[in-house]
This record gives C-alpha cells, sequence and structure tokens, in this order.
C-alpha cells in the first residue's frame, strides 16, 4: 500500500504510542520517546474524533501525569507539538507543560535550570538571534527547550544558538507567527549541560567532543534551516 510521507510519519508516531500504552499498562513508567509519543498521538486521535485545537490540546495534556513519567522527564519535555489533522485542516498543537504543572522543583534533571528564590525573573540574554518563521503555521518554543533543536522550519543562524535556550521565565514560551522575525534572546542551558529528547539532534552531554560538530552535520542533514551554513554541516559547510 503506498503511502505518503505525512502517513507514514503517522503510522510510526500510532506504533511509538501503542508501545507506551502496552508499557504503562504493565505499570512501567514511561521515557521521552514514549511519553512524546503517547501525548502526540492523543492530541491526533482527538482530531480525528472532531474536537476542536484546544480541547485536543487539553486531552494530550491529561493522558499523563508526573507520576507516569520516570524522574528528569517532567523538567526535560515542557512542550510537545505536534501537527494534527482537524475538521478545517491542519494544524500545528503545541501542548505546553504536558505532564501537569512542575511546581518549582530543582533536582537536578540534566539542562533544567530552575530559577531560586533571589534568582530574577528573567535571566539576561548573552546572545540575540534573528529568527523568521518560514512555516504556513505558528511555532511556539518553550523557555527551556534546546533552542538549536526548535522546529526546523525556523530560520536562524543554529550554532550560535547551540547550548542555549530562550531568555525567559520557566515554563515561558515565546510563538513566532507564519512569515514573521523576530529577535530573541538566549542564555546558556544549565545544570548538567545534558540535552535528553528534544528533536534528537544531540541526546547526550552538550559539551563532549566532537557533539557540537555531529550535531550540526545531523541538523543540516535533516534540513533544519541555518544549520547547513556552518562548518559542521555535510558538504563542508556549502548548503
Amino acid at each position: 500500500m503506498p503511502l505518503t510521507p505525512t502517513e507514514r510519519d503517522r503510522l510510526l508516531l500510532f506504533t511509538a504510542a501503542e508501545l507506551a500504552r502496552a508499557r504503562r499498562a504493565r505499570g512501567l513508567r514511561l521515557n521521552v520517546p514514549e511519553a512524546t509519543a503517547l501525548v502526540a498521538d492523543t492530541v491526533c486521535e482527538a482530531a480525528r474524533d472532531g474536537l476542536r485545537l484546544a480541547e485536543a490540546i487539553e486531552r494530550g495534556r491529561s493522558v499523563l501525569g508526573p507520576d507516569d513519567v520516570l524522574p528528569g522527564v517532567v523538567d526535560v519535555v515542557t512542550e510537545i507539538q505536534v501537527e494534527a489533522v482537524f475538521d478545517d485542516g491542519s494544524r500545528l498543537a503545541a501542548v505546553a507543560e504536558p505532564f501537569g504543572a512542575r511546581e518549582g522543583r530543582d533536582d537536578g534533571a540534566p539542562g533544567a535550570v530552575l530559577p531560586g528564590p533571589d534568582a530574577p525573573a528573567v535571566p539576561e540574554a548573552v546572545v540575540t538571534l534573528r529568527v523568521r518563521n518560514t512555516a504556513s503555521v505558528p511555532i511556539s518554543v518553550t523557555s527551556h527547550f534546546h533552542f538549536f533543536e526548535a522546529n526546523p522550519r525556523l530560520d536562524f543562524d543554529r550554532c550560535a544558538a547551540y547550548g542555549m535556550r530562550l531568555a525567559a521565565p520557566a515554563g515561558a514560551s515565546t510563538r513566532f507567527d507564519p512569515g514573521s522575525t523576530a529577535a530573541v534572546g538566549l542564555v546558556p542551558l544549565g545544570g548538567a549541560r545534558v540535552a535528553l529528547g528534544f528533536a534528537g539532534l544531540v541526546d547526550g552531554p552538550l559539551d563532549a567532543p566532537g557533539v557540537r560538530e555531529e550535531a550540526l552535520r545531523r541538523a543540516a542533514a535533516c534540513g533544519y534551516l541555518g544549520a547547513a551554513e556552518h562548518p559542521g554541516a555535510p558538504d563542508g559547510g556549502r548548503a
């Protein structure tokens, strides 16, 4: 049966979500890929059932709680984005805090930078980048997402964004409207500086030898805008 790339991606997501459901039914706590797949699949099925965007997002947010996932997953996965087909067409659904509010935890999770009682609400940016959304739908990025791995249709200097997150309070997000360009401030990811999950371009220590160059090669090979112009990209950095 011939399938389009989108249909193949949907079947892959469904298969991963079914695995997550089976493991959860056995009493296992889910890891990053399993939890992400289950929430994303729930949103897609809600759209298929005829729910509106806000209703589908709420259904996705309610499927798992902090006790259903492994330690650290709540802090690593702060937003899940999935393109779902609604009655009025394809829409990007962004599920913020997909496992419930984090209640100011500070458990040393990889990449987590949660402000202490005396920390400023908004960290001072050390890098400012211009970001253009080339997609036809809005794209939101949450405060602690590894910005280097943000949506491939966002066009910005990926090399400069490596190891960085938005200079924003924990749990906040920045929205990029279709066709718009905005300047955003970034700060380094803190904690153990380990990026797990996100888009899978790193999945390990950010500062280990060769990891940055390999992440740039992966990003360029996968079509992430702003990655192919740098030395770590395929073909010597030529787009």
